[in-house]
């Protein structure tokens, strides 16, 4: 069978070309081959062969190599995509008049024509910022009520100072949060046809526990139960389950809650108060708790894509995947090390 190329030059790669157009312009030119033998050996026409020695004798060996065609000037200019790129980061759509927070590349593409006159596709739009180092994610919510004067403070003062005093009580730093986990809860996704969202059979029963869960940046991990509401008896006596595992003392960080504030939980602290203190995160802060990463992985990564068929399966299912996360220090350890945790990986280090 007989190659494409070999028939017509514009199948070969360029950069094959290239060195083609060198070779038989050295053989003409330093070898002293007739140019005649050399375009029958490669098989081109006589014509290409003198262009090439033409090329080469008015502006040397560069003038061989391919030259691409020009093309139409880009669209969006390098000044767009300067402009382009401030947006996405700096604003939101919010700040443009949009009814949303959440960019898009059509929203992107229509915020172009205002701006610059310009008609463009929202395909083109991503391409762009794709090559400007971004890429369409998730994002990070923050609650409005979040002071950030306060979470500045709490990791520049607060939490330094927490360190010095669990070096001082040779204590450790327990994150600890809260979680109702319920037959309802499902996550994930699966394949199906397009257009036709797959059913997939589920419980439509209620009921569901609440689980306490404490970690440390050392990888462990304890937790309890609950059926009934969480309130400051219940507090005291997961503090109390706390303090007879532990040899060591133990400071908790949580949040604002307002059993975690309670005066039986206050008592309880004052009277365990060589063994145990209290600490509170800024309000509306709950990226800053390593914790929260327990109830992502129990809760989206695992019981909302299991088939739960009632409350004492979801028990069972609860109870082992908590159990089996505790053996996992590694995995608790990785929590202490997205963005908005790393501040808390150095209670390990520090201690």
């Amino acid at each position: 069978m007989k190659a494409q190329w070999l028939s017509d030059a514009r199948k070969i790669p360029d950069e094959v070309m290239n060195y083609l157009r060198r070779i038989a312009v050295r053989a003409v030119e330093e070898k002293h081959y007739s140019p005649e033998v050399i375009a029958d050996i490669l098989g081109i026409s006589r014509s290409s062969l003198y262009d090439w020695l033409r090329w080469y004798r008015e502006g040397g060996e560069e003038a061989l190599d391919t030259q691409s065609a020009p093309g139409a000037p880009p669209v969006i200019t390098e000044e767009m995509d300067r402009w382009l790129k401030t947006v996405v980061l700096t604003t939101t759509p919010v700040d443009h008049g949009y009814d949303t927070r959440l960019w898009t590349r059509d929203l992107l593409a229509e915020l172009l024509n205002r701006r610059f006159g310009i008609q463009v596709a929202g395909n083109t739009v991503s391409l762009h910022l794709r090559r400007l180092g971004l890429s369409y994610q998730t994002p990070s919510y923050r609650a409005e009520g979040q002071d950030p004067a306060k979470v500045k403070a709490f990791l520049e003062v607060k939490f330094p100072r927490i360190q010095r005093l669990a070096a001082k009580m040779g204590a450790d730093i327990g994150f600890e949060d809260e979680a109702g986990v319920g037959m309802l809860t499902r996550s994930g996704q699966t394949w199906g046809a397009v257009g036709q969202p797959p059913k997939v059979v589920a419980t439509d029963r209620r009921g569901g526990y609440n689980v306490l869960s404490i970690i440390t940046a050392e990888g462990e991990l304890h937790y309890s139960l609950e059926k009934a509401r969480i309130d400051g008896k219940r507090y005291v006596a997961f503090l109390r389950q706390l303090l007879r595992a532990r040899t060591r003392p133990l400071i908790v960080i949580a949040d604002r809650a307002s059993f975690h504030r309670s005066a039986l939980v206050r008592q309880f602290v004052r009277a365990h108060r060589k063994q145990l203190r209290v600490f509170f995160f800024p309000t509306h802060s709950p990226e800053l708790n390593p914790d929260e990463q327990v109830w992502n992985e129990i809760k989206h990564r695992q019981i909302g894509k299991q088939p739960v068929k009632n409350k004492i399966d979801l028990k069972k299912r609860l109870r082992s995947a908590l159990k089996s996360l505790q053996y996992k220090a590694e995995r608790i350890r990785s929590y202490f090390r997205i963005p908005d945790t790393q501040y808390a990986a150095t209670a390990a280090a520090d201690a």
